[in-house]
């Protein structure tokens, strides 16, 4: 499988059983790999602006508790 669409055609043609374990992986991978890019981005910087803010504007009371 090298394309998008075998992969979406394969996927479409699974058994549910095999759907259910795919899910499950899928899931999986795509958590560990939105975990590595954030982690990335954080040790680059990205998002010390924000940061920055975040701790400026609870410094001057405009957050609210949850």
């Amino acid at each position: 499988m090298t394309t998008v669409q075998e992969i979406e055609k394969a996927v479409v043609n699974l058994p549910r059983p095999e759907l259910k374990k795919f899910r499950e992986w899928f899931d999986k991978f795509n958590a560990e790999t939105w975990d590595r890019q954030f982690e990335s981005d954080i040790l680059a910087g990205k998002l010390n602006k924000l940061a920055d803010q975040a701790l400026k504007d609870h410094k001057e009371g405009r957050c609210t508790e949850l």
